[in-house]
Formats: structure tokens, sequence, C-alpha cells
């Protein structure tokens, strides 16, 4: 019997770091979700995963892009395609800042009709719906946004919770960090 945490019977999923990228199924596509912090170690991991999935970088500021992407990446493909959302998180615990990030990401997958989603990915899109309007005060009450604060770099944390303020996906490509 499959890993019921694998997540396997779903279309979209989600998970927390290193262990998402070996725990969900195996998925054609991976959006490595990081708001706050530096992702290029969890990036590069995805991108070197065996079945050589189409890997993107998700925040706050290009969730909307990011879902477009990933719809587009289905459409070329020309059939269903598995997505996990894999969260970087603080030191690879919980963040808040990137649990709605994945749920902008999955709103967004969701209005597109990719909507097959795992209980978790569908926690995370209906906690973001009723929350968008408080994203600045969440990402800067956040442990990981207070944080940066005390290293005076609160800036920082005001521009990661600008929705939509990057019209462009980020796609992570073997041999660079992104493009």
């Amino acid at each position: 019997m499959t890993d019921p945490r694998s997540q396997s019977t779903y279309q979209v999923r989600l998970g927390w770091g290193a262990q998402a990228l070996t725990g969900l199924a195996k998925a054609g596509i991976v959006v490595v979700i990081d708001v706050l912090g530096a992702s290029d170690k969890l990036a590069a991991d995805a991108v070197a995963l065996p079945h050589e999935p189409t890997v993107f970088l998700g925040t706050l500021r290009n969730a909307s892009a990011t879902a477009q992407a990933v719809y587009d990446e289905q459409v070329a493909r020309g059939g269903r395609t598995a997505i996990n959302l894999v969260l970087a998180g603080d030191a690879g615990a919980f963040a808040v800042e990137d649990y709605l990030a994945a749920g902008a990401i999955g709103d967004g997958l969701s209005a597109r009709g990719l909507d097959h989603s795992a209980p978790d990915v569908a926690v995370a899109t209906e906690g973001f719906r009723p929350l968008t309007r408080a994203l600045k005060h969440l990402l800067s009450a956040s442990a990981s946004g207070l944080a940066l604060a005390e290293e005076g770099r609160r800036d920082e944390v005001k521009h990661a919770a600008q929705l939509d303020a990057d019209p462009e996906p980020t796609r992570v490509v073997v041999g660079d960090e992104e493009d």
C-alpha cells in the first residue's frame, strides 16, 4: 500500500522541506515556496531529482504568475500533471509566510481549474483567502518577520508581503539558480 502521506491520489500536494522532495509522490512540477529565506539548496535538490521535474520558485510576490506558469506547463505537457508545493520553512520548521504563499498559489491553481488538491493544500488555500488583507501584518508578526526586524531588515519583510507584485514566475533550470 502506498504511504498516505505521499498524497499520491491528489494532483496538487503540499509538504515541508527536503523531506517533501522524497516523501511526496513523484510530480512533474515542483514549486519550492520560500517567502523570507533563501531556498537555493532546496531548489537545487528539486532540480536534481531523478525524474527531472520542472521547478519553480514561489512567493507571495509571484503567486499568480507561478500558478499561471504551472498551468501553462501542464497544458504544454498535454495532460494532467502532478504538482508538489514544497515549503522551505524556517530552518525546516513551520513558517506562516510560506504556508500563506502556498495558499495563494493553491488559490491561483484552483482558479485555473487545477483543484484536485490534497487536504493540506485545501487548508492552506482556505486559510489564505480570508487573510489576504492581513498579509503585511501577518508577515511582520511572524517568527521569521520578527527575527528579520530585529536584524534591521523590516523593509525586506514589507517587500515580501506584496501579493502579486512580480508579474513573472521564476523557473529553476539545471546549472542556474533561476532564470
